[in-house]
């Protein structure tokens, strides 16, 4: 299948490698030109702009930074609608707001395109392995064709409606709930700390008990070691998702107690410089501050 591909960060490299490999005819564009060179060396083309990488494909997918990059991305004399051909379908794995989904949707069918979102939960090492959860949302004749190819990319694909923008609400609302669980794991750790209970140790016999779960395994031992480095996921996305998630509970009118908690600590942990550079894991060295335990670089 002729594939155009946009956004060629951690997560997007990854996956757009994928489709390279499955015996796909993929046209890619980033803003860096360098980090399409793997690809090119792959056997993808590189494009010039967006609309070049969608110009005669049958799909298009993205997988960029927010709002304002896939807006982008996306409109515009550049923009993947004004190179796709009337009835061609974009896939987007952003992690972007329900508003913002809702608007791309609209757009999209005034130009008589499809429009599916399929965010992802993974990091970029279970994107390179097709390890994947993808969430996918949209109308039936476009989910029929993007479905096979996201099954290509990760271990499950979850229909959840015929908005575009539910599954964009589902990867939020999965998100604020990782948040929460790296919270207590802060907290977690903060208690046993002080009293005199290896934090590692502490992981070590949840993670075999109670809490046998990726998200205790794969962030328990980075909270413990404080090993924020390098970001899997970089703190100020998961920053944005937060925002993102209280906006939509606010518009539905939901109150967020922890929600809001967790915005607070992200504020407090960027105030003290810790940035993009850091996995947003290190939201934890509020608790372990609020311990005592924060260890010295």
């Amino acid at each position: 299948m002729q594939i155009g591909f946009i956004g060629l960060g951690s997560m997007g490299a990854a996956i757009a490698m994928n489709l390279v490999e499955s015996g796909h005819d993929v046209r890619v564009f980033n803003r860096n030109p360098a980090r399409a060179e793997p690809l090119r060396k792959a056997g993808a083309t590189v494009a010039a702009s967006p609309a070049q990488a969608a110009h005669g494909a049958e799909v298009v997918f993205t997988m960029v930074s927010d709002d304002a990059a896939l807006t982008s991305v996306t409109l515009g004399e550049a923009g993947i609608v004004a190179g796709l051909k009337p009835g061609a379908l974009h896939i987007s794995m952003s992690t972007i707001s329900v508003a913002a989904a809702q608007e791309l949707a609209a757009r999209h069918r005034e130009a008589g395109l499809g429009f599916v979102s399929a965010p992802v939960f993974g990091r970029p090492d279970a994107a390179a392995s097709r390890k994947l959860f993808i969430m996918a949302a949209g109308a039936d004749e476009y989910l029929s064709v993007a479905k096979p190819l996201l099954e290509q990319l990760g271990q499950s694909v979850g229909i959840v409606g015929a908005e575009p923008s539910q599954a964009n609400l589902v990867k939020l609302i999965g998100n604020f709930m990782l948040s929460v669980v790296i919270e207590t794991l802060g907290e977690a750790c903060g208690v046993a700390g002080k009293a005199g209970i290896d934090p590692m140790h502490l992981i070590d016999l949840l993670t075999n008990a109670t809490f046998n779960a990726p998200p205790y395994k794969i962030y328990g031992p980075l909270i413990a070691s404080q090993r924020f480095q390098p970001a899997g996921f970089a703190l100020p996305l998961g920053q944005k998702d937060n925002r993102l998630m209280l906006a939509a509970a606010e518009a539905l009118g939901v109150p967020l107690p922890l929600a809001s908690l967790v915005h607070d600590r992200f504020l407090a942990v960027r105030s003290q410089g810790i940035g993009a550079e850091h996995d947003w894991s290190a939201m934890a060295l509020c608790a372990l501050g609020d311990a005592g335990l924060v260890k010295q670089a």
